[in-house]
């Protein structure tokens, strides 16, 4: 019982470090990066990765990736490994999380455009007629 005891309790220190760790990087990055930061949290992958698995370029500093090149890439590449055809389930996955990665990081600077569009423009709501 003694020495179950000991290894739970260096199982929970060893789980205690790597939380920390994880815990102070994500810190790190989350300053310079901003709402990139958690969106790398929560998929668990980089948006350098995302792009590499897609093969995407990364879009030029400041400016916006192209919405239709990623979707394209991404219906290609999830159909080709459908395991009903003999693909892999864990690349299919891999893809899911790539695309939903790059669309964290394009939705924002897509919102931000519509609102502007939406302020030059004006407001024009939709009016349906009863018959």
């Amino acid at each position: 019982m003694l020495i179950g005891g000991r290894v739970l309790g260096r199982a929970f220190t060893e789980a205690y470090k790597q939380a920390s760790a994880s815990s102070q990087y994500a810190k790190a990055t989350g300053g310079k990066n901003g709402a990139s930061g958690r969106a790398s949290l929560s998929s668990g992958m980089t948006l350098d990765e995302a792009h590499k698995i897609l093969n995407v370029k990364p879009p030029p500093a400041g400016g916006q990736a192209n919405a239709e090149e990623v979707m394209d890439r991404f219906k290609r590449l999830f159909d080709a490994n459908d395991p009903a055809k003999g693909g892999s389930f864990y690349l299919q996955s891999k893809i899911l999380r790539a695309r939903e990665r790059i669309e964290a990081e394009i939705r924002p600077a897509a919102e931000k455009a519509a609102q502007e569009a939406e302020v030059k423009d004006g407001w024009k709501p939709k009016v349906y007629k009863d018959r």
